[in-house]
């Protein structure tokens, strides 16, 4: 998500790395090139001013700091209002109401929203204990409820029996008495949705609203539509007073800039993010790390903790042990790999570490992740006991006869070393935060 807008700031700040002593006048002229950085990636124009405005008054207030040139602090406080911009706070669901805590899920047709609501009610299961009761309000979709209904039997989670010939406020209101008379804590409603903003889908959800009084109403968003989820959070906002909103789509290849724009138009928090098609792949927004994650300074805190739920703690224990002696084999490298899938795709994993996005750019275009885990595994099996343990003795002669020994070219097993050392570099690095597996790059 946002690779746009990383690509942007990152011409931005080469562009102003030699910068010499801030003046009104030099700042001006970069705070020109920062609003078109903005622009470009499909920032809201007001969001982009404002934006601009807040920086250029920071840079010429703050003194900078003896330890950073003018570029770095400028970076800095970049950093500190794209922060802002995003929330500044994670933003969570409220859970200390009485239940059942009710959620309302809306947004248009195609953006995601069933989907979401099977995402949602895993998460609140697995990371808040709660037990969630999914229930569909969309009467008018062919094959709505089914699809909610199939995603509840594979989470293994409870699902109101609705059907196409009721209305949605009467399945609302039941489904809320069953809940209330089982002791299910939390429902989520699945609303219908529409192509497009009209008023009769309003008009409807007023009326549940009104009716039932949701504790949180979570708008679902398509970042890929741009600025048109931008106005559509707008409507939605202006019509029912939202709580809090959910990006879908998040691992598309949009400019990012709308979504960048939600929260400050809208004033309503980003509560979560979709990551993928799987239902696992969903997690909180926390603006800090993904103001972080654009500037491509990392995001090792939410590497951390998907980590911790893949790797056990002797893992951890011996891996840090080779780290900090030196002693991190390419038999080791080979067992990370392995592992390492487990954490997501290799662009989302990279994208968490800092420095990460320019050794993704040294990965060749349109390679496939996991034909590539096959050919590193061919060549590592194919050195000796002591090449793994010692990769330095690797010579031409050597290199040659792994390539063949492995049905691979001489520059696969060149590209191997060089990413190895520069992941080992990087693993430890990454290791002094305490995680249980810091990265297994190929």
């Amino acid at each position: 998500m946002f690779e746009a807008l990383s690509q942007k700031f990152e011409s931005f700040f080469k562009a102003i790395k030699g910068q010499g002593k801030f003046s009104e006048k030099n700042l001006e002229e970069i705070s020109q090139k920062l609003k078109l950085t903005l622009l470009e990636a499909d920032v809201h124009f007001k969001v982009a001013k404002a934006f601009v405005e807040n920086v250029t008054q920071s840079a010429l207030g703050k003194k900078v700091h003896e330890s950073l040139t003018p570029a770095q602090h400028y970076i800095q406080i970049v950093h500190e209002e794209l922060t802002r911009i995003l929330g500044s706070e994670t933003s969570d669901i409220n859970l200390h109401v009485k239940p059942p805590l009710v959620i309302l899920v809306v947004g248009l047709q195609g953006s995601g929203k069933t989907t979401t609501c099977g995402k949602l009610a895993k998460f609140l299961r697995e990371e808040k204990k709660r037990s969630p009761y999914l229930v569909s309000l969309d009467v008018y979709r062919p094959a709505a409820i089914d699809q909610l209904k199939l995603l509840a039997e594979q989470l293994n989670s409870p699902f109101y029996s609705s059907s196409s010939d009721q209305k949605p406020l009467t399945i609302a209101q039941e489904a809320l008495a069953q809940a209330q008379k089982i002791g299910y804590d939390t429902v989520i409603l699945d609303t219908a949705g529409r192509l497009q903003i009209d008023e009769i889908l309003m008009n409807e959800l007023k009326e549940i609203k009104f009716a039932i009084e949701p504790h949180e109403i979570l708008l679902v968003a398509d970042i890929m539509t741009g600025q048109e989820a931008l106005r559509i959070a707008q409507r939605f906002n202006e019509l029912l007073e939202l709580s809090g909103m959910i990006l879908t789509k998040t691992e598309g290849d949009a400019r990012g800039g709308a979504a960048l724009s939600m929260k400050h138009v809208t004033g309503k928090p980003i509560k979560f993010m979709g990551t993928g098609e799987k239902l696992e792949d969903f997690k909180p927004f926390h603006p800090d790390r993904m103001s972080r994650s654009i500037l491509q300074m990392g995001d090792v805190l939410t590497l951390v903790e998907k980590a911790q739920k893949v790797f056990e703690g002797q893992e951890e224990q011996a891996l840090q042990r080779k780290l900090f002696r030196n002693d991190f084999t390419l038999k080791d490298f080979k067992d990370q790999i392995a592992q390492i899938q487990k954490l997501g795709s290799l662009t989302e994993v990279l994208g968490m570490i800092p420095g990460g996005g320019k050794l993704l750019k040294s990965v060749p275009a349109g390679l496939d992740p996991q034909k590539e885990v096959k050919k590193v595994t061919a060549i590592i099996d194919s050195m000796t006991t002591q090449e793994r343990q010692i990769p330095e003795i690797l010579n031409g002669r050597r290199r040659l006869r792994i390539a063949k020994g492995s049905g691979t070219q001489v520059s696969d097993v060149n590209r191997l070393l060089k990413q190895f050392l520069e992941a080992k570099k990087m693993m430890k690095k990454i290791s002094r935060f305490g995680m249980r597996n810091p990265l297994g790059h190929f």
